[in-house]
Parts: structure tokens; sequence; C-alpha cells
């Protein structure tokens, strides 16, 4: 099964972390299909950058988020009209 997670990256203390496609089995730093957006929780605000297009991709081809991974998406999607209204 796919599942879509974070793989981290950077130096001792000063981590950052890719959003990254790969198979549930994997160590969390093992060979991923695709890397998706990226994630830096030691700036200010943190920075979320994903590639919505190619994650709704992987979800509809039976991809599952993690639960870090979901609630990045959560923040990292714009409001929508109908909850503006």
């Amino acid at each position: 099964m796919l599942r879509i997670r974070l793989t981290r990256m950077g130096a001792k203390k000063k981590p950052f972390y890719r959003v990254v496609v790969m198979e549930q089995r994997q160590t969390r730093d093992g060979s991923f299909l695709e890397i998706v957006g990226r994630y830096n929780p030691t700036t200010n605000p943190p920075l979320i950058e994903l590639n919505m297009d190619r994650v709704r991709h992987w979800l509809a081809c039976g991809a599952q988020p993690s639960e870090t991974v979901h609630s990045l998406m959560k923040k990292a999607a714009p409001p929508s009209p109908a909850a503006a209204g």
C-alpha cells in the first residue's frame, strides 16, 4: 500500500521534511516514488509547500496520507468559498 508521509532531511537539530509518496513498509528515509512537497517547522511561521495536483493524483491512485501529512494538507489548503459564506 502507498503512503504519503514525511522523510527527514537537514542537519542535526535543524530538521526539515520532504513530503513523499512511498510504500508503507519502507523505512522513514528509504526510497520513495515522488516528492510532492516540503515542510519546514523551524521557520516562523512554519513553511508548508504541497503540490496539491500531485497529492490528489496519488490519493486517487489509493495512497493514504499519514496523520501528520493529513493535518498539513488541511493547513495548506485554501479555505473553500462555501466555508466563508
